[in-house]
């Protein structure tokens, strides 16, 4: 049996925001959306999905820091730019980064919903 990740669906409070954040900074196309209520990106090998999170959990405050997940990006090249080109825009950004024996130049970030997601170039 062969098995392949093709989606990862977040559940979030506003899909619309996410939808404006994700086609503004990372020009990722639709492919499918409910307005308000579903919506898939492509990113290339795979799709985010964001789907509105249950009633129950639309008027909880939400927490800081709470996302387990985080959604990587890889770039060809210009990844000091566009961290610059992110944090200009507002959007939280870490630092440049490397890791030793790893050939890759990588930041983290958040989306306006906390969830993380980190860009990478390779050498």
């Amino acid at each position: 049996m062969s098995v392949s990740m093709t989606r990862l669906i977040l559940y979030v409070r506003d899909v619309a925001l996410l939808k404006s954040f994700y086609q503004q900074h990372f020009d990722l196309p639709v492919t499918e959306e409910i307005a308000g209520e579903w919506l898939v990106l492509n990113a290339g090998g795979m799709e985010i999905a964001l789907h509105r999170v249950g009633e129950p959990y639309r008027d909880r405050p939400a927490a800081a820091n709470t996302s387990n997940a985080k959604i990587v990006f890889s770039v060809q090249t210009g990844l000091p730019q566009l961290r610059e080109k992110l944090v200009n825009a507002g959007v939280p950004m870490r630092s440049l980064k490397r890791f030793d024996g790893f050939a890759q130049l990588m930041c983290d970030g958040e989306d306006p919903e906390g969830n993380v997601f980190q860009l990478s170039q390779a050498d």
